[in-house]
C-alpha cells in the first residue's frame, strides 16, 4: 500500500509561483497513474491534473488556463505540480493522489473515485 506526503504549499502573492512534490514511500511509484486534485474551503474537491505511470501522458482541467504542470520523477518516487501565476482562487488545500496501474495501461485518470490512495493534503494560501 503507498503511502502519499504532499509538500511544498505556503502562503505566496498573486503572481508567484509554487512547486508542490508528492513523495511516495510503501510502493514503486511507477505502477501508479498519479493524480493533484484541490479543495477550497466550501468547495468540493475538484481534479486539477493526472499524469500517466510513465508520465508520457496529462491532462488538465479546463480551468487552469495552462498555468499548472504535472510532472513526475519515478526514480526519486516524486511526483510534482508546478503552479505559475498563482492568483488568489488558487487557495485551497492541494492533495495528491495514486491509483495502482498494469504497465500496460497507459492512460491517466480524473475522477476522484478512480483514486485509492490520498495524501494529507499541502495548503496553498495565495494573498492578493
Amino acid at each position: 500500500q503507498v503511502h502519499l506526503v504532499e509538500s511544498g504549499g505556503g502562503l505566496v502573492q498573486a503572481g508567484g509561483s509554487l512547486r508542490l512534490s508528492c513523495s511516495a514511500s510503501g510502493g514503486t511509484l511507477s505502477r501508479y497513474a498519479m493524480g493533484w486534485f484541490r479543495q477550497a474551503p466550501g468547495k468540493e474537491r475538484e481534479f486539477v491534473a493526472a499524469i500517466s505511470w510513465s508520465g508520457r501522458r496529462t491532462s488538465y482541467a479546463d480551468s487552469m488556463n495552462g498555468r499548472f504542470a504535472i510532472t513526475r520523477d519515478n526514480a526519486k518516487n516524486t511526483v510534482f505540480l508546478q503552479i505559475n501565476s498563482l492568483e488568489p482562487e488558487d487557495t485551497a488545500v492541494y492533495y495528491c493522489a495514486a491509483r495502482w496501474v498494469a504497465y500496460s495501461d497507459t492512460g491517466y485518470y480524473m475522477g476522484k473515485s478512480h483514486y485509492a490512495y490520498w495524501g494529507q493534503g499541502t495548503q496553498v494560501t495565495v494573498s492578493s
